[in-house]
């Protein structure tokens, strides 16, 4: 198993690791030479010392099937990290910046003035079909006029080799706590390499989160009670609610924790009797948070949520109605979006898209599905979508029906060549293709994690990088080749 980088080959594609000449990336150098050194035996170890590890500090993640219900799965875990250049981060790091300003300054004038819609850049049937506005936030101003608070854009690469934007996630993101946890095995198993190698940190995430949250306090200069909101054990990313929380020194409630009393406070119950709470971390989706404004028949939230919220007498992030971005018809209209408030075009662009909204986009995606991906505009975790060069007629038929019925509930794109990484696979190590979700965190000041989660498509040919579905993840490194030299 020993590795050999000239019997890898990345046959026309973009590879994060190893150039097309079969020679290392700059930033790549020294871990391909360090990876070339090991023997079979050492690689076999550190696979089992990463399996190990992730048994021992109990990185799970849910999946749901229809025979088994809830399964706990251990973590999939690729022991060669992905590696990308300081300089090219900080081209990234500036272009999420960017987006994640203007997305807020969109979901603000849409529960205000929505100059936007007036000045006919955002159509107003799309706006009026959104299955994410929230009339109950009509007129509401959060702190700073933030609404997305943390938010998680999946970028990808083409053949090309740039950074594309392929998603915008901004109602309750998940996937940090694997970014973490990815780099507490390698230190594990790698701590060598992080001694010779200057590999920017990811471990000041907890903190800056923290800070971020606290920054929304309603009590500004007490010591705020900050709480993370989970649906309970049963959702899939509980994992992270609990170690999210237990990082931060938060305190991990459930709906029935807390309650709201006359004065419009939020308390959580305690042994000691009600505490005040300033700040919600919530991970449940809007729908859920308060049965007396959304759905009545909500068991996971908290009556009278949304009043306290109103008041101003506790923050919620990311704030309710957050979600009318993140939509994948608006999606496509995010170029717009940063001219319009910004007046500055994208430093990161949007994969090429088409609204299935749109009559003329809409006939050549119908008459084009086995070239393109269909994606719905609600759904994630790659369900519910269509990869027509790989789906056969008969489904592909299926979507052109689903696509007619409900035009604005779609929008397609090109089947884009992923860029790929180097994957232990079996004995081997093949090219498997590859996403990247950084996080982005948005309050008094504005941070940018040093890489983000890299999920992997472990399944050779597939571009599926979801755990739910069959992917993995990879250590991200962002190293500063110049301190490295």
């Amino acid at each position: 198993m020993a590795i050999r980088w000239g019997s890898y080959k990345v046959k026309g594609l973009y590879d994060e690791l190893i150039r097309a000449s079969g020679r290392p990336r700059p930033a790549a150098q020294a871990l391909c030479q360090y990876l070339r050194g090991l023997k079979d035996q050492e690689i076999e170890e550190y696979k089992a010392a990463a399996e190990l590890a992730i048994h021992v500090m109990g990185i799970t993640f849910t999946v749901y099937t229809e025979e088994e219900g809830s399964i706990d799965r251990a973590w999939p875990f690729d022991i060669i990290p992905r590696v990308i250049d300081r300089h090219e981060w900080l081209r990234v790091e500036a272009g999420l910046k960017q987006r994640v300003h203007a997305l807020n300054l969109f979901i603000d004038d849409l529960y205000h003035k929505q100059r936007i819609v007036k000045d006919k850049v955002f159509p107003a049937e799309l706006l009026a079909d959104s299955k994410n506005f929230r009339e109950q936030c009509i007129g509401i101003r959060p702190p700073r006029g933030i609404w997305a608070h943390i938010c998680g854009s999946d970028l990808v690469r083409d053949r090309d080799g740039a950074f594309y934007v392929l998603e915008d996630n901004l109602r309750v993101p998940s996937g940090v706590s694997y970014m973490l946890e990815n780099r507490l095995v390698m230190k594990r198993i790698f701590p060598e390499l992080f001694e010779q190698y200057s590999i920017l940190p990811v471990d000041d995430y907890p903190s800056q989160l923290y800070d971020t949250l606290a920054s929304l306090s309603p009590r500004p200069g007490d010591a705020p009670e900050i709480v993370v909101l989970t649906p309970g054990v049963y959702n899939s990313a509980y994992f992270e609610h609990a170690y999210l929380a237990q990082q931060m020194g938060a305190e991990l409630v459930e709906g029935r924790d807390l309650v709201v009393e006359k004065d419009d406070c939020v308390y959580m119950r305690t042994i000691e009797g009600l505490s005040r709470v300033d700040v919600i971390y919530r991970r449940i989706d809007d729908l859920f948070l308060d049965p007396e404004a959304f759905d009545p028949d909500s068991m996971l939230g908290v009556p009278g949520l949304m009043r306290a919220w109103k008041a101003g007498k506790v923050a919620l992030a990311n704030a309710p109605g957050a979600g009318v971005a993140d939509d994948k018809v608006v999606y496509a209209f995010v170029p717009e979006i940063i001219k319009y408030y910004l007046d500055e075009d994208p430093l990161l662009p949007n994969v090429p898209t088409y609204k299935c909204v749109n009559k003329d986009e809409r006939d050549y995606v119908v008459n084009n599905l086995d070239k393109l991906v269909v994606k719905p505009a609600n759904e994630s975790g790659g369900y519910g979508m269509l990869i027509g060069p790989q789906a056969d007629n008969e489904e592909r038929d299926k979507f052109a029906r689903l696509i007619r019925r409900d035009p604005r509930n779609y929008i397609a794109q090109p089947m884009l060549t992923l860029s790929t990484a180097p994957t232990l696979v079996g004995n081997r190590v093949e090219p498997r293709h590859l996403d990247l979700r950084p996080f982005i965190l948005s309050g008094q000041q504005t941070h940018v994690t040093t890489g983000g989660l890299t999920r992997v498509a472990l399944r050779k040919g597939s571009t599926v990088v979801n755990s739910s579905q069959g992917g993995g993840s990879k250590d991200t490194w962002i190293v500063d080749t110049e301190a490295s030299s």
